[in-house]
Parts: C-alpha cells; structure tokens; sequence
C-alpha cells in the first residue's frame, strides 16, 4: 500500500522579491521566511534531491530551496492517502502563511 509524505523546504529570502510569489502572500512578513509545501509518495528527502535537479520540480523549489525543514512537517508523516497528503499541504501552507510566512503551494 502507498504511503504519502507531506514536505517543507526552506527557501531562499530573495524568493518574496518575485511578483508571482507575492500575489500569492500578501500578507508576508519580511523575515518570517519563505516555505515551498508540497506532498508525495516518495520520501521527502528524495524528493527534495528531485526539485533541486529539475526531475518534476517546481521552479520555487529547484532555485530557491535550500533545505528541508522537518521540524515543521515530520510529525505528519507517513499519510495513508493522496487525498489526506493534499489536505496537509494545504493545512500546513495556511498555518504558516497566518504567522506571515511566505508560502508556495498547489
């Protein structure tokens, strides 16, 4: 049976100066740090190593990741469904955006 994992990666501060990105985070807060969300089947690590090379990566992520933050996603890991993985990553990028974070998520 699949698992999924639902994953943070820190991001570079230079991030927030992209239009795109601050459409999505009005309310950021200049030095709350900037978040790249997302959810997968493969463990966070791999898929960390996977944005930064360009194998389905999101643009945020592949120039602008600079490391995994467990401390803000691993106690919801393993998630038994796609659809619970989603909602998590959808919860944790709200969570973080209401404490004034930058944030990118699907």
């Amino acid at each position: 049976m699949t698992q999924y994992y639902v994953y943070v990666i820190e991001l570079e501060p230079e991030v927030a100066n992209l239009r795109k990105f601050r459409t999505k985070n009005p309310n950021y807060i200049k030095g709350n740090g900037c978040f790249y969300i997302g959810q997968s089947s493969r463990l966070p690590e791999l898929r960390f190593e996977q944005h930064k090379e360009g194998y389905k990566s999101n643009k945020y992520a592949k120039y602008y990741g600079k490391k995994l933050r467990p401390d803000l996603f691993k106690k919801y890991n393993p998630i038994p469904t796609r659809k619970d993985a989603l909602s998590m990553e959808e919860y944790l990028g709200k969570k973080l955006r209401a404490k004034g974070a930058g944030v990118w998520f699907n």
